[in-house]
């Protein structure tokens, strides 16, 4: 069994073939979807567009995702993961859009948040981004009405397919929706990552379960972000034989509330954890893995334009050849793995958005190196990344293919 683009009869916004992405990809019980603006191609002028509120764009964004779900045979009550993409000129009116997942989606899934610097399409406020399972998956812990520390807004704990267990945004906020730690990025950092184990634990598992913790901050982080490394030390790799998670770290602007200086999605397995490394040594002293193999699915750290052994960043200023080392280190990733291309799941670009200009670049080297069926794909903008050279970061996820059984049913 292996994965499928979805391909709806019927798509109204856009001529969605000849794209270095797919609507989507579904395998098996469960379905992903790429991430979706409200954007709309307009015959009359020739091009995508993109208008209205913050309740209308999410009214379309969510129409397309679940249009994608529908072609191939889901529906809203199957969604078990939401993530949105909010810009940071979107934020005030981002409970507009809460309203309209809530309305369609109720408290099942679990809802994931990222501040971003501004969205492709410069007019877009919101992309929505799902993961389905037929049937829902299972809801581990059920949205609380009263506030919870480390909570930006009500979620429940979700497990999808392959024992994957998905975390809300985790935020430096306590229960009275007050930033804690104010000014203390280390401290903060601590915070949201014990906040995060709480969660695991309230549902059966540990941080040791995690296999990617994808971290966003702001600017003035980057000079201190190294202090993490003793909290990540502690809190993910005190147990021998421990396996670091995978992880990324993004830099916006501003994060969701006043004063908070970081934001983390922390994703988890109930599968025994296994290192993947084809031999790069610059790990051995991280507090991060290049991959962790769980079950069927390979996580992967954020991959940018790094040579692997000298650690010299590659290319500056030029987007293109950064696109090709970066995917460059995916694909070297993949084969040392066992797997190619056509085994990419999902990929979450992030582009600094002072190079936006050349953003075609990256989808001319997608062209190149990737293939059908063309892994579900995210796109958003950031102010910039933890080394002020790199122009673009990549978060990669793959799925090792079912293997039959004698009986014919596929072995998970």
């Amino acid at each position: 069994m292996t994965l499928s683009a979805i391909e709806p009869d019927e798509f109204g916004w856009f001529p969605y073939q000849g794209f270095t992405f797919s609507l989507g990809l579904t395998e098996g019980d469960s379905a992903w979807t790429s991430g979706h603006t409200s954007a709309r191609h307009d015959p009359a002028l020739g091009r995508m567009t993109v208008e209205g509120t913050m309740e209308q764009q999410a009214r379309i964004a969510y129409a397309k995702c679940l249009a994608i779900l529908e072609g191939a045979g889901f529906g809203p009550e199957d969604v078990t993961r939401v993530s949105e993409n909010v810009t940071v000129a979107g934020l005030p009116a981002y409970e507009d859009a809460a309203g309209v997942r809530r309305e369609l989606l109720g408290d099942r899934p679990t809802v994931r948040t990222v501040v971003v610097e501004r969205l492709v399409r410069r007019a877009a406020w919101l992309e929505v981004e799902l993961h389905a399972v037929r049937g829902g998956g299972r809801q581990l812990r059920v949205a609380s009405e009263a506030r919870e520390a480390g909570t930006w807004q009500a979620s429940s704990i979700t497990e999808g397919e392959d024992g994957v267990v998905y975390l809300p945004t985790v935020t430096p906020v306590d229960e009275h929706g007050d930033v804690v730690f104010e000014g203390d990025f280390v401290s903060q950092y601590r915070y949201v990552l014990e906040r995060a184990g709480a969660m695991l634990e309230s549902v059966g598992l540990t941080l040791g379960h995690a296999v990617t913790t994808y971290d966003y901050s702001t600017p003035e982080t980057r000079a201190v972000y190294r202090g993490t490394h003793r909290v990540r030390k502690e809190l993910l790799g005190d147990n021998e034989g421990s396996v670091y998670p995978g992880a990324g770290g993004i830099l916006m602007s501003r994060l969701h509330a006043p004063g908070a200086l970081v934001a983390i999605d922390v994703t988890a397995s109930r599968h025994p954890l296994e290192l993947v490394n084809p031999g790069w040594s610059r790990y051995d002293t991280l507090t991060y893995a290049p991959g962790v193999k769980a079950g069927r699915t390979l996580f992967m750290s954020g991959f940018a334009a790094l040579d692997m052994e000298s650690q010299q960043a590659l290319h500056a200023g030029d987007l293109g050849r950064q696109a090709e080392a970066t995917y460059g280190a995916v694909l070297h990733l993949l084969e040392h793995a066992g797997l190619g291309p056509a085994d990419l799941l999902e990929t979450t670009e992030y582009c600094v958005e002072s190079a936006v200009g050349d953003y075609k670049a990256v989808a001319e080297v997608r062209e190149r190196l990737l293939g059908p069926p063309w892994p579900a794909s995210t796109g958003a903008l950031c102010h910039s990344l933890l080394r002020p050279e790199f122009l673009l970061e990549v978060f990669p996820t793959a799925l090792y293919p079912a293997v039959e059984t004698g009986t014919g049913e596929a072995h998970r």
